[in-house]
């Protein structure tokens, strides 16, 4: 499976919000891989090009949050998917990382716009099949982390 850098540079056509999470993919995917200071990574990112049209304290939240909860992030998710998140390529496992932060954390953010968020990002970056499987472990963890938006959207 082919992927696409993870440091192209972000869609122009993009909302600041989008960007922000474009971003956020992009430094957690450095966290990921090397293991980088999440202010290190916050300082590169947002030197890049067009970062002043996302939505920086969108962008503070998903980073810092993400890298924070990791682990019950994980935690989460593990049940939810075929094979051990190591396993899961790097783009997939950081967009899967930031929806379930996004479903978990900001709630005013509806669960299907987390998803298609998440579904996009992995579209943009990941590999040819990647955002079907993100689409599907994320609508499993948006089932039990907001089960009453679920069920009043499925009715």
């Amino acid at each position: 499976m082919t992927q696409k850098s993870p440091h192209a540079n972000p869609s122009k056509s993009r909302t600041p919000r989008h960007r922000a999470r474009e971003f956020a993919l992009q430094g957690l995917y450095q966290w990921l891989l090397n293991g980088e200071d999440a202010g290190a990574i916050e300082a590169h990112i947002r030197e890049a090009h067009g970062f002043d049209k996302a939505d920086a304290a969108h962008f503070d939240a998903l980073l810092y949050g993400t890298i924070r909860q990791a682990g019950e992030l994980r935690t989460a998710l593990s049940p939810l998917i075929d094979r051990p998140l190591a396993q899961v390529s790097p783009i997939e496992h950081v967009a899967l990382l930031i929806g379930a932060y996004e479903l978990k954390n900001h709630l005013e953010i509806p669960y299907r716009v987390v998803i298609n968020e998440a579904v996009e990002l992995t579209k943009s970056f990941g590999g040819i099949d990647g955002h079907k499987y993100v689409n599907g472990v994320l609508d499993k963890l948006a089932a039990s982390a907001r089960s009453v938006e679920v069920d009043a959207a499925r009715r």
